[in-house]
Protein backbone atom coordinates (compact mmCIF):
# COMPACT_ATOMS: atom_id res chain seq x y z
CA UNK A 1 0.00 0.00 0.00
CA UNK A 2 1.64 3.32 -0.87
CA UNK A 3 1.74 6.30 1.14
CA UNK A 4 -1.20 8.33 -0.14
CA UNK A 5 -3.21 5.10 0.42
CA UNK A 6 -1.95 5.22 3.60
CA UNK A 7 -2.70 8.96 4.43
CA UNK A 8 -6.24 8.97 2.74
CA UNK A 9 -7.35 6.02 4.32
CA UNK A 10 -6.43 7.48 8.02
CA UNK A 11 -9.14 8.90 9.57
CA UNK A 12 -7.23 11.23 11.50
CA UNK A 13 -5.36 12.73 9.13
CA UNK A 14 -8.54 12.78 6.87
CA UNK A 15 -10.73 14.87 9.50
CA UNK A 16 -7.79 17.15 10.40
CA UNK A 17 -7.20 18.17 6.27
CA UNK A 18 -10.80 18.02 5.77
CA UNK A 19 -11.34 20.31 8.18
CA UNK A 20 -8.91 22.93 7.44
CA UNK A 21 -10.17 22.81 4.04
CA UNK A 22 -13.51 23.41 4.48
CA UNK A 23 -12.69 26.14 6.98
CA UNK A 24 -10.58 28.00 4.34
CA UNK A 25 -13.00 28.05 1.69
CA UNK A 26 -15.36 29.02 4.40
CA UNK A 27 -13.33 32.04 5.39
CA UNK A 28 -12.85 32.90 1.77
CA UNK A 29 -16.42 32.80 0.63
CA UNK A 30 -17.53 34.75 4.01
CA UNK A 31 -14.52 37.48 3.37
CA UNK A 32 -15.46 38.19 -0.14
CA UNK A 33 -19.39 38.81 0.94
CA UNK A 34 -18.02 41.31 3.52
CA UNK A 35 -15.53 42.96 1.75
CA UNK A 36 -17.23 42.24 -1.84
CA UNK A 37 -13.78 41.46 -3.20
CA UNK A 38 -11.64 38.32 -3.60
CA UNK A 39 -8.94 37.47 -2.03
CA UNK A 40 -6.86 34.87 -2.54
CA UNK A 41 -4.82 34.82 0.02
CA UNK A 42 -7.46 33.87 2.22
CA UNK A 43 -7.82 30.58 1.00
CA UNK A 44 -4.34 29.62 2.76
CA UNK A 45 -3.95 32.52 4.74
CA UNK A 46 -4.05 32.90 8.78
CA UNK A 47 -6.89 34.64 11.46
CA UNK A 48 -10.70 35.26 10.11
CA UNK A 49 -13.78 33.13 10.14
CA UNK A 50 -14.09 30.67 10.86
CA UNK A 51 -10.36 29.75 12.46
CA UNK A 52 -9.09 26.89 10.22
CA UNK A 53 -6.64 25.98 12.91
CA UNK A 54 -9.48 25.11 15.41
CA UNK A 55 -11.39 23.40 12.90
CA UNK A 56 -7.73 21.54 12.26
CA UNK A 57 -7.46 20.33 15.65
CA UNK A 58 -10.87 20.06 16.73
CA UNK A 59 -11.90 17.75 13.87
CA UNK A 60 -8.26 15.79 14.50
CA UNK A 61 -9.34 15.38 18.30
CA UNK A 62 -13.05 14.32 17.20
CA UNK A 63 -11.87 11.80 15.52
CA UNK A 64 -9.46 10.56 17.46
CA UNK A 65 -11.95 9.89 20.27
CA UNK A 66 -14.65 8.51 18.00
CA UNK A 67 -11.90 6.02 16.68
CA UNK A 68 -9.95 4.96 20.13
CA UNK A 69 -12.79 6.28 22.61
CA UNK A 70 -11.88 9.33 25.16
CA UNK A 71 -9.69 7.73 27.70
CA UNK A 72 -7.15 6.65 24.52
CA UNK A 73 -3.89 8.21 24.31
CA UNK A 74 -4.49 9.30 21.02
CA UNK A 75 -7.27 11.77 21.87
CA UNK A 76 -5.71 13.21 25.22
CA UNK A 77 -2.72 14.04 23.10
CA UNK A 78 -4.71 15.43 20.25
CA UNK A 79 -7.54 17.39 22.94
CA UNK A 80 -4.26 18.84 24.78
CA UNK A 81 -2.97 19.81 21.24
CA UNK A 82 -6.22 21.43 20.33
CA UNK A 83 -6.62 23.18 23.61
CA UNK A 84 -3.06 24.73 22.90
CA UNK A 85 -3.78 25.67 19.65
CA UNK A 86 -7.12 27.43 20.01
CA UNK A 87 -5.13 29.67 23.50
CA UNK A 88 -3.17 30.58 21.04
CA UNK A 89 -4.94 31.49 18.27
CA UNK A 90 -7.16 33.82 20.74
CA UNK A 91 -3.94 35.26 22.88
CA UNK A 92 -0.46 35.40 21.10
CA UNK A 93 -1.66 35.66 17.89
CA UNK A 94 -5.03 37.88 18.09
CA UNK A 95 -2.83 40.19 20.09
CA UNK A 96 -0.25 40.21 17.34
CA UNK A 97 -2.65 41.25 14.92
CA UNK A 98 -3.86 44.01 17.05
CA UNK A 99 -0.04 45.62 17.26
CA UNK A 100 0.37 44.77 12.93
CA UNK A 101 -2.64 47.03 12.27
CA UNK A 102 -1.81 49.94 15.17
CA UNK A 103 1.93 50.13 13.83
CA UNK A 104 0.31 49.71 9.76
CA UNK A 105 -1.58 52.87 10.74
CA UNK A 106 1.49 54.62 12.39
CA UNK A 107 3.53 53.86 9.00
CA UNK A 108 0.22 55.14 7.09
CA UNK A 109 0.57 58.46 9.12
CA UNK A 110 4.20 59.06 9.36
CA UNK A 111 4.90 58.54 5.14
CA UNK A 112 1.65 61.07 5.01
CA UNK A 113 3.13 63.72 7.54
CA UNK A 114 6.62 63.30 6.41
CA UNK A 115 6.59 62.74 2.84
CA UNK A 116 9.07 59.64 3.74
CA UNK A 117 9.16 56.73 0.92
CA UNK A 118 9.66 53.74 3.02
CA UNK A 119 10.04 50.28 1.64
CA UNK A 120 8.93 48.15 4.42
CA UNK A 121 5.84 46.03 3.67
CA UNK A 122 2.82 46.36 5.56
CA UNK A 123 2.73 43.71 8.86
CA UNK A 124 -0.52 41.00 8.17
CA UNK A 125 -2.75 41.65 10.47
CA UNK A 126 -4.95 38.56 10.17
CA UNK A 127 -3.00 36.42 12.23
CA UNK A 128 -5.16 35.61 15.17
CA UNK A 129 -9.02 35.08 15.98
CA UNK A 130 -11.73 36.71 18.35
CA UNK A 131 -13.49 34.03 20.57
CA UNK A 132 -16.35 33.88 18.31
CA UNK A 133 -14.46 32.75 15.02
CA UNK A 134 -12.17 29.89 16.96
CA UNK A 135 -15.56 28.43 18.56
CA UNK A 136 -17.12 28.32 14.99
CA UNK A 137 -13.66 26.67 13.98
CA UNK A 138 -13.84 24.31 16.44
CA UNK A 139 -17.56 23.32 16.00
CA UNK A 140 -16.90 23.06 12.64
CA UNK A 141 -13.96 20.91 12.81
CA UNK A 142 -16.02 18.73 15.58
CA UNK A 143 -18.50 18.13 12.75
CA UNK A 144 -16.61 16.76 10.82
CA UNK A 145 -14.37 14.60 12.68
CA UNK A 146 -17.90 12.60 14.03
CA UNK A 147 -18.68 12.57 10.04
CA UNK A 148 -15.23 11.60 9.07
CA UNK A 149 -14.72 8.69 11.74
Amino acid sequence: MGALELLTGNKIWMSAVTGWFVAQVLKTLIHTLFTRKFDPERLIGSGGMPSSHAATVCAMAAAAGRGFGLGSFEFAVTAILAIIVMHDAMGVRLETGKQAKLLNEILDTFRTLEGKKLTEDKLKEFVGHTPLQVLAGALLGIGIGFWIS
